[in-house]
């Protein structure tokens, strides 16, 4: 089984919630966005990535805004079921900006990062890294890998969603960003069943095809 959850922030509570102890081996968990066990590169911080490497379910995720991206750039790409990640260890995967994977037979289409909406807050406190937002690189070869799939995926993981969303009536911005208008341009160009993006904190089923998740975990 495909599970689907929303942002983790480092907590391994989490993983003690009857809803992620159901998981069975050889299952699949994606967090979209957030995920956090790679903050600060301390004792503590490398044992619960050991714990988590040893669960009997497999843990991909989605990079947010809150990641230290100099911590994630150490590790390097390979690759995996039709697209690139990093291994952070035998069992969790970082899913790539732009990459397609082919998972349980089904397309997933990946874009992470975003803009922190106190972003002057972590830049004081040394905790902002540029690289949250995507490069022009990240976006055309995302647009490349769509092409290459006839801009046809199962399902679309992010961290934010596309600014024309219903959801972002609940946290309206300010502004928009690039990634906001191509985010915009997936909603007009790509053939895709469903949307899930993690970055509202909220459970919720926005439209018929896109979902905030948070806390829930969503079976596929």
């Amino acid at each position: 089984m495909l599970y689907i959850t929303g942002n983790m922030h480092g907590e391994m509570a989490r993983f003690e919630d009857s809803r992620l102890r159901k998981l069975k081996k050889g299952d699949t968990l994606i967090v979209c966005g957030d995920f956090g066990f790679l903050w600060d590169g301390g004792p503590k911080e490398e044992k619960n990535l050991k714990k988590l490497g040893s669960k009997k379910y497999r843990i991909l995720f989605v990079d947010g805004t809150h990641e230290n991206f100099d911590l994630l750039d150490q590790y390097p790409e390979t690759d995996w079921n039709g697209g690139k990640v990093q291994q952070i260890n035998d069992n969790v995967l970082h899913l790539l900006r732009g990459q397609i994977y082919e998972i349980e037979g089904k397309k997933f289409f990946v874009f992470g990062g975003g803009e922190s909406a106190e972003k002057q807050m972590y830049v004081d406190a040394g905790k902002w890294w540029e690289r949250e937002m995507p490069s022009l690189t990240e976006l055309r070869e995302a647009v490349n890998h769509l092409r290459e799939h006839e801009f046809k995926v199962d399902y679309i993981l992010t961290h934010e969603p596309a600014p024309g969303m219903p959801a972002m009536k609940v946290n309206p911005k300010d502004s928009t960003n690039q990634l906001d208008a191509f985010f915009d341009e997936l909603v007009k160009r790509v053939d895709y069943d469903k949307w899930f993006f993690g970055s509202l904190h909220i459970d919720r089923k926005i439209t018929a095809k896109t979902y905030s998740v948070f806390n829930e975990v969503v079976p596929l």
